[in-house]
């Protein structure tokens, strides 16, 4: 919960860049109008929340869903409200969704990239160690085989200690 009156306001500059954008060029605002637009903002969403709260809570849920919200719209008497409300949910849907395929697609491509990498490396002679084969063996890495069969790394290799 908020400690001060204060914090429950929305923050002043998207408010005035809110109205901004709906005013016709030209039309100036006074600073009261626009502490009165942000302070009557403020007010709408806590209770909107607030109604949308009791709804969840009436169902036995401690999460507010998008059908609490537009329910709520209903029990508030904004029933205009709903249609753009559904409208705008629906673009943010389209948008998640977009940023999601998004986000797996450049997961994919740095997949395909990786394994590009190493099937190159394979080609060009440099070394794999069985089953893990994204990481490469540096050069200074003494052969598997050559360890396996009893044999002496060069100097320069790192040599795991058993202890």
């Amino acid at each position: 919960m908020a400690e001060k009156p204060e914090d429950l306001n929305l923050p002043t500059a998207i408010v005035g860049r809110l109205i901004k954008e709906v005013l016709p060029e030209g039309i100036n605002i006074s600073k009261e109008a626009r502490a009165a637009i942000s302070k009557s903002a403020s007010v709408f969403v806590l209770y909107a929340t607030s109604c949308a709260n009791a709804l969840a809570m009436k169902h036995k849920r401690k999460t507010l869903t998008a059908n609490d919200v537009l329910d709520a719209m209903e029990e508030m008497e904004f029933p205009s409200f709903i249609e753009p409300l559904k409208d705008g949910l629906e673009v943010f849907k389209r948008e998640q969704k977009g940023k999601k395929d998004a986000a797996e697609l450049k997961r994919k491509q740095k997949e395909s990239e990786k394994k590009d990498t190493m099937k190159k490396q394979r080609e060009d002679g440099e070394i794999v160690p069985e089953g893990d084969e994204n990481t490469p063996v540096s050069e200074n890495s003494a052969p598997l085989e050559t360890l396996e069969e009893g044999g002496e790394p060069e100097e320069s290799a790192p040599v795991a200690m058993e202890s």
